[in-house]
C-alpha cells in the first residue's frame, strides 16, 4: 500500500502560495534540489490539480534544455516516468507522458489507489490537498519552510481541520531552509 503524501514549499508563516510574491529563497540551491530529488525518486503517483499541473509540466522537457545541471536533469527523469493525475474540470488536454485527467477528486477512488500501489503517491497544491486531507488520506506531511514571512495567500493547511502529527524527521540546509516530514497518528 503507498503512502499519499503533502509537501510544499512554505513562507515560515504557513503559507504555500504568497498573496504577493513569491515564498522567499532556500529552495532553489543544489543541495536542496538534490534532497528533494532523492526523497521524491521512489514516489510512483503525483496528484495535481490544474494549475499546481501547469506548474510542474515543465519538468516534461526541462531536460533537453543545454548545459542543465546533473540535478535538475535526474529530477525531470524521474518526474516524466511518474504517472500524473490531473483534477481538473476545464482541462481538456495534457502536454506531458503518463498522465490523465479526471473531472472530480473522489477521496474513495483515491483510496483504493493508495491499496493498490506498490508506490507512494503525492497531493501537490493547497486546493487539491484540502481536499485530500479534509478526506483523511494524508499519511505524511513534508514541509519545507523558508525564511520569509509573508503575510498571507493560500494555507499549507486548510482553515478547520485538526491534525495531530508526529514528527519524524528533520533537516537544517545551509540555505536557512528547513525541512520538516510529519506523519499521522
Amino acid at each position: 500500500m503507498g503512502k499519499l503524501i503533502y509537501s510544499m514549499i512554505t513562507s515560515l508563516d504557513g503559507y504555500a502560495a504568497a498573496a504577493e510574491g513569491d515564498l522567499g529563497t532556500g529552495a532553489e540551491d543544489q543541495e536542496v534540489h538534490t534532497f528533494i530529488n532523492d526523497l521524491f525518486r521512489p514516489v510512483g503517483t503525483y496528484l495535481y490539480g490544474r494549475r499546481m499541473y501547469e506548474t510542474m509540466v515543465y519538468w516534461e522537457t526541462a531536460d533537453e534544455e543545454p548545459d542543465q545541471p546533473p540535478h535538475i536533469l535526474q529530477y525531470a527523469r524521474d518526474w516524466q516516468a511518474a504517472e500524473k493525475v490531473v483534477y481538473s474540470t476545464t482541462l481538456t488536454s495534457v502536454s506531458s507522458g503518463n498522465t490523465r485527467i479526471e473531472r472530480n477528486f473522489d477521496p474513495e477512488a483515491v483510496q483504493k489507489l493508495k491499496s493498490e500501489a506498490e508506490h507512494d503517491f503525492t497531493v501537490d497544491g493547497p486546493n487539491l490537498a484540502a481536499q485530500a486531507i479534509r478526506a483523511g488520506l494524508v499519511d505524511e506531511y513534508h514541509l519545507f519552510i523558508t525564511t520569509t514571512v509573508v503575510g498571507g495567500g493560500k494555507r499549507f493547511f486548510p482553515d478547520g481541520v485538526r491534525l495531530d502529527l508526529k514528527l519524524v524527521e528533520e533537516r537544517a540546509f545551509d540555505s536557512g531552509l528547513i525541512y520538516a516530514r510529519y506523519r499521522t497518528t
